[in-house]
């Protein structure tokens, strides 16, 4: 229980410095009302990204072919 008082009062009441005086919360619902910018979903090119395997041998043999 007391825990769970910590936690409420930690989340929801604590204004934290990190978040410029806001509480984890007040952060957190900023962020889920922020527009998503359209301009990022257009820019973006999946084809042009490269994606590194995991295996580092693989990748460098296949830099040389």
């Amino acid at each position: 229980m007391l825990l769970a008082e910590w936690q409420h009062y930690y989340n929801w009441e604590r204004p934290h410095s990190t978040h410029n005086g806001k509480t984890p919360m007040e952060k957190y619902i900023d962020l889920c009302n922020a527009p998503f910018s359209d301009e990022v979903s257009l820019d973006n090119d999946p084809d042009s990204e490269h994606i590194q395997l995991a295996n580092y041998k693989n990748e460098l043999a296949l830099k040389k072919l």
